[in-house]
């Protein structure tokens, strides 16, 4: 990997990180607000399952074509603007088709999935998906331009302007209400819910605009050769995406069915909220994810590449058990971040994290079957997984509740993996440095393992002590790294 390569990775990935993990870190404002402010846990498990059918959606009006833009595109950049029209067309299309779908079976729907006394819920949440699905080709243009700029900026002002909304929805009207109820007839406390859905619309919407300049490109119109060849790449990344997704949101769409009634959705409540402090680490593969996915297409797939792929993998594993680690060494002080009546979930907050590293390191072993067009592997080893997650549940869940949730995640992402690895490396080897990932994986989980024996009532005990196991690592890692390092200080030091 050259110097100007990694520089511009590097480059991106820390501005693409400003939309995720700043952004991620804005909407950690919410999930206090929502989880001290809402009269139930129950009402946040409604949130936690709509948003769980959301993703799902999400991927499926999509359906690869972010992914297949990339390939098409970086293979014939003269017609960029043809292939990214084509891609737009056929997406934009399929979210019109399903928007009037709903509308029009709003009522079985709604029964269904059981929310036949509040089928608004569920009109709302379409609209907002088929916007993301139109917006998720947009944002992959700016992506494939080098756009990070931009990219963060739209990507922020939809979280400020929906935590403005919330903030509103949830302490400034109730105020109002009571000082100027004559004004204030519209809202009531019944439809906290209702609030936080109509929130994510309202900023969802507008941030379409803003990509009109981009929109333009739309006149350049759609190559009916091209379509059957980008369909032909993405029904694979479909199916992968899938059963991708139905690994990250099955346990949050089938736990409202194994264990039913109000009882089910405080479960979910309570395991929604606790998630969400496992999420530093979404946060840290979706900004790897952002300009790592560009930079490997765009090497293809010689010698350096892999190299390249190799070394990333490594720091990949080595700042994401860092992180594993922090969370874990900070846990007294993260832990407010949602309400008491929750923290009885917290213990699902490491398996979570680890289930998470096993989907980050999944996703860096999947370029093999990408860059050679064989998608369907993809979707082959993700749908195994998600069978394995999902028998994890149903035979867990009714038993164990949640516990089994998390379980199950760090059991489907792992079976993933580990078939990844191994089928990559007989298509398409690459020479990762396993001793220096497992070595660095067995020091984190030591570690982890002394911050749970060490835990004191107190919490500034607790603190003390995880601060100075948190250095043992970064003083490993350091030592272990020293060569790069000094390359990298030796670079600007002659700058």
């Amino acid at each position: 990997m050259s110097s100007t390569s990694l520089k511009k990775l590097f480059s991106d990935s820390m501005i693409y990180g400003l939309s995720s993990i700043v952004g991620r870190f804005l909407n950690y404002l919410l999930v206090p607000l929502y989880t001290y402010t809402l009269v139930s846990s129950g009402n946040y498990g409604v949130v936690t399952n709509v948003y769980a059918y959301t993703a799902l959606l999400l991927v499926i009006l999509t359906f690869g074509m972010e992914t297949t833009f990339f390939y098409f595109a970086n293979r014939d950049r003269e017609r960029y603007d043809v292939v990214f029209s084509t891609a737009l067309s056929l997406v934009g299309l399929v979210a019109l088709l399903f928007i009037a779908a709903v509308n029009v079976f709003i009522g079985p729907v709604s029964r269904g999935l059981g929310y036949a006394e509040h089928p608004e819920y569920l009109r709302i949440m379409a609209t907002v998906v088929a916007f993301d699905a139109f917006q998720a080709i947009l944002f992959a243009f700016l992506r494939f331009q080098g756009r990070a700029w931009k990219f963060a900026s739209l990507k922020l002002l939809f979280i400020i302007c929906n935590i403005g909304l919330n903030l509103f929805f949830f302490i400034i009207a109730p105020k109002l209400a009571v000082a100027r109820p004559e004004i204030m007839q519209w809202y009531s406390v019944d439809r906290q819910v209702f609030y936080i859905f109509l929130s994510n619309l309202l900023c969802t919407v507008p941030i379409t605009l803003a990509f009109l300049p981009e929109l333009r490109l739309l006149r350049v119109g759609i190559d009916r050769e091209l379509v059957g060849k980008m369909l032909r790449y993405t029904w694979p990344l479909l199916l992968l995406g899938l059963a991708g997704i139905l690994n990250q949101v099955a346990d949050k769409i089938v736990f409202r069915f194994l264990v039913p009634g109000d009882e089910g959705d405080a479960q979910l409540g309570i395991y929604g909220a606790c998630v969400k402090i496992a999420m530093i680490m979404a946060m840290i593969t979706q900004a790897f994810r952002y300009a790592y996915e560009p930079f490997v297409f765009a090497q293809g797939q010689g010698k350096e590449s892999k190299e390249s792929q190799a070394l990333v993998m490594k720091y990949f594993v080595m700042f994401t058990l860092l992180a594993f680690l922090a969370v874990m060494a900070f846990m007294p002080l993260l832990k407010h971040i949602i309400a008491p009546r929750y923290w009885e979930g917290l213990r699902v907050v490491p398996i979570v994290m680890v289930a998470e590293i096993f989907m980050g390191i999944y996703f860096n072993l999947s370029f093999w079957y990408k860059l050679i067009a064989k998608t369907y592997w993809g979707a082959i080893m993700s749908a195994i997984g998600c069978v394995v997650l999902l028998a994890v549940n149903f035979i867990f869940v009714p038993r164990y509740g949640y516990m089994a949730c998390a379980w199950g995640g760090v059991c489907g992402y792992g079976v993933c993996m580990i078939l990844s690895y191994f089928l990559g490396q007989h298509y398409n080897a690459t020479n990762y440095p396993l001793k220096a990932i497992f070595g660095y994986f067995a020091l984190a989980m030591i570690l982890f393992g002394a911050m749970s024996l060490t835990a004191q009532p107190g919490g500034w005990q607790t603190l003390a002590i995880n601060s100075i196991l948190l250095l043992v690592y970064v003083a490993v890692v350091a030592f272990n790294e020293r060569g790069m390092l000094k390359r990298l200080l030796s670079r600007k030091a002659n700058r």
